[in-house]
């Protein structure tokens, strides 16, 4: 079969797409062949060599595919050879076939594309588990984002509607983004180069936010602290610019602000709670096949096509979320 595969840390050069064997599913797992794969930041920070994303050399990126079931391990119920699937593996989802754990391979309901569903298992999961699990959302409230115009960003767009509505406020990495960020939803967008807590605090009329999704390490914490409504909730769930991370804010400050300081990961669920983030996927899912939630996505041709489309997120000019065509 042919796979991506990640030779070293650094850039496109080190992206080939190799033939490999065919992986066979252990108990507990599926075999899928996948027919589009989801790209996300993740794959961006491993191919860099961020520490704790990848262990060694070569890798194989990918975590998460739409598909059909090709072979089933022991002990497997519920699931049949070719099942209409998504599946959210633990990596090397960029090939043709890849394995994952039963447990987070979720049936297809009719009507959902293979091109969209493969934004589900970690892209709009990982969104909806933000919005709810992490960040306790409720309608009203004011929501910040931060990279507002990536495919995190744009699916939380999506969701706050249907989650009750709210007020949604982004930052984007280049100012030429703002527009595509309001155009997706939000209703207001700031370039991160511009003076931020005053424009917040004023798109707030001056209360502040209830709600920060941060996926930027501790980089723009300073900022969140800064515009936080009494009583809001900050969500940390990546270091998207691959800095140190800083210190957390001492528990006086959170106190006297009635904050909450939260951490999000999509990889830690995955291995201690996989039955919360397969609830996750259900629900939006569910919401695709009712035709409540639609999400654009930008479908590249090929494997091939796939370091390019890195080089784009990591330079912060990909817009929106990218699925590859893999298989049929």
């Amino acid at each position: 079969m042919r796979a991506l595969v990640m030779t070293a840390p650094g850039g496109a050069e080190h992206s080939q797409i190799r033939e490999i064997g065919a992986p066979r599913p252990g108990a507990g797992q599926v075999a899928i062949d996948v027919a589009y794969a989801g790209l996300n930041f993740v794959d961006v920070m491993t191919r860099r060599g961020d520490a704790a994303y990848a262990t060694e050399w070569p890798y194989r990126p990918g975590k998460e595919v739409s598909g059909t079931v090709r072979e089933i391990g022991e002990g497997v119920t519920g699931l049949a050879v070719g099942d209409r699937v998504v599946a959210a593996p633990a990596g090397e989802g960029l090939a043709e076939v890849v394995v994952a754990e039963a447990a987070l391979t979720v049936p297809l309901p009719a009507g959902v594309a293979l091109s969209e569903a493969a934004a589900v298992p970690l892209g709009l999961a990982t969104s909806m588990l933000l919005l709810t699990d992490a960040g306790r959302f409720t309608p009203g409230d004011t929501v910040l984002v931060h990279s507002a115009g990536g495919g995190i960003g744009h699916a939380i767009a999506q969701l706050v509607p249907l989650l009750g509505g709210g007020r949604l406020i982004g930052t984007v990495g280049r100012p030429e983004k703002a527009a595509a960020a309001i155009a997706s939803g939000y209703d207001h967008a700031f370039a991160r180069a511009e003076a931020l807590p005053e424009v917040i605090r004023a798109a707030t009329d001056g209360r502040g936010v209830d709600l920060v999704l941060d996926p930027l390490g501790t980089e723009a914490l300073e900022l969140d602290l800064a515009v936080a409504a009494p009583g809001a909730r900050i969500v940390l769930f990546g270091n998207a610019g691959g800095g140190a991370v800083a210190d957390l804010p001492p528990l006086g400050r959170l106190m006297a602000g009635n904050l909450t300081l939260t951490g999000f990961s999509h990889r830690g669920l995955a291995a201690t709670a996989p039955d919360r983030l397969a609830r996750a996927i259900r629900r939006v899912l569910d919401l695709l096949a009712d035709g409540g939630l639609k999400l654009p996505v930008t479908e590249l041709p090929g494997l091939a096509a796939v370091p390019a489309a890195h080089d784009a997120m990591e330079d912060g000019r990909a817009t929106g979320k990218y699925v590859v065509r893999v298989g049929g």
